[in-house]
Formats: structure tokens, C-alpha cells, sequence
């Protein structure tokens, strides 16, 4: 069983690859001093970004004074944000995207003998999809410009109406000592509805339409934008 190491891909030319080392972070930039130096490439800074590996995050991408900013599936990051097998991360917003593929272990079993006297016709490869189904709909795959996943909070105002409760209340209640049980179970409740996320599917088309399908479990949405992603690549690749 062989492991393959994590890696950064440059999307226009799947043959420039730069792999990931745990313990040396990868800058990223136009000076000859980075590790991953992309001169030739208009829009990529000095310095532009930095792909390495926390203890507590995983692998992380984050902005390195970069003049035109550096953006992990459509959002710009402002520090940095972790990044999962097959994000894309753009230098600028018009700039290169970079492909993150995160270690995978691939075994090679050993091939079955062949009697000599009844072989196996070959099997011939199933013929590649020419269209995905996203809520509901059926989207032909040259129509298809590519796949991203975005998180959003599900109560993005909720610790916005406890503060105004709170100030409300010490303002218009008799005895405001009475107020701080309920203030103690506001912030609990604030928390738990503050931490809930939902994910979005968004199938950007090359029509400037965008077809949202929502998952409740991120690592499902992910699975379903690197499928397409795949898929869009095993079309591009047919004569």
C-alpha cells in the first residue's frame, strides 16, 4: 500500500504540482525566495500566500500581504481558514487557482490468474456521465462552469436580538438582579443556536446562473462538489 503525499495543483496546467511537507509551511508568491514561485503568472504578489499544517486545524491557507487578496472557495481569506481534499484556492480574485489534494492511501492488489483456456473478455470503462442532477434539476456537464461549497451561520443574528433583549431588560424591569437568570440562559441558548451551520452546494454555470442545493453535514457537500469537479474533468478530456 502506497501513500500519497498532500499536494497543491495548479488548475491550468494539472502537471505543476508542489508537494506538502508537515514541517516546512509553503509560501507562495513571485519572489524567487518562495517555495512555490510563480513569476511567469500575472496577479500573484511578492508574497501572496501560505499553505501549512496546524496541530489543531489540519492544513490551513493564509493571505501573506498579498496586494489583491487570497480567496478559498469564492470567500476571501482574511487570516486564515482550513482547507479540505479538493478546495480551490485563488490568488486574487482574477488570478490562479490552486487545486489542494489531501493524502490518500491507494492499494494495488495483485492480479487474479487467467486460465489459458477460457479467458476474460476486457472490460470495457463505463462511458462518462454527460449530465448531474442538483436539486432536482438535470444540468449537462458542458453547461457547468464549476462546484463550490459555502458555509453559513443559521442564526446569523441570533446574538444580535439577545443583546437587545438584555439592554431592554435591565432598562424596563424593576429589579434587574432578576434578569441575570435569564440573561445566563440566553448566552447558553445564543451559543448553542450561534453554532449551527448549514452548507450550500453552489453549481456556478457558464451562463452566470447558480443552482444551491443545502446539506446539513459538510463533508457530504464537499463529496458532492469533488464529483463534479471530477466529472467535469473526465468531460473536458473526451474528444
Amino acid at each position: 500500500m502506497s501513500e500519497q503525499q498532500p499536494r497543491l495543483m495548479l488548475a491550468s496546467d494539472r502537471h505543476r504540482v508542489a508537494p506538502l511537507d508537515p514541517g516546512t509551511p509553503l509560501t507562495i508568491g513571485s519572489s524567487q525566495s518562495n517555495r512555490l514561485c510563480l513569476a511567469s503568472i500575472a496577479g500573484v504578489s511578492e508574497h501572496h500566500a501560505v499553505v501549512r499544517f496546524s496541530d489543531s486545524h489540519g492544513w490551513v491557507v493564509c493571505d501573506w500581504q498579498s496586494r489583491d487578496g487570497t480567496w478559498l472557495e469564492g470567500q476571501r481569506v482574511r487570516q486564515c481558514r482550513p482547507l479540505s481534499d479538493g478546495d480551490a484556492i485563488r490568488l486574487g480574485p482574477q488570478g490562479p487557482v490552486l487545486i489542494f489534494e489531501a493524502a490518500a492511501s491507494h492499494s494495488q492488489a495483485a492480479p487474479s490468474p487467467v486460465r489459458a483456456s477460457s479467458p476474460k473478455p476486457e472490460a470495457k470503462p463505463p462511458a462518462p456521465p454527460t449530465s448531474i442532477d442538483v436539486a432536482g434539476q438535470s444540468l449537462p456537464l458542458s453547461s457547468v462552469r464549476t462546484a463550490l461549497v459555502r458555509t453559513d451561520p443559521l442564526h446569523p443574528h441570533i446574538f444580535s436580538w439577545w443583546l437587545l433583549l438584555c439592554l431592554g431588560g435591565l432598562l424596563l424591569l424593576p429589579f434587574p438582579l432578576l434578569f441575570w437568570p435569564w440573561q445566563v440562559l440566553g448566552v447558553l441558548g445564543g451559543v448553542l443556536l450561534g453554532s449551527r451551520k448549514e452548507h450550500w452546494l453552489v453549481v456556478e454555470l457558464r451562463d452566470g446562473r447558480a443552482v444551491r442545493h443545502r446539506f446539513a453535514n459538510r463533508l457530504t457537500a464537499l463529496a458532492h462538489r469533488n464529483g463534479i469537479r471530477k466529472a467535469i474533468g473526465q468531460a473536458l478530456n473526451q474528444p
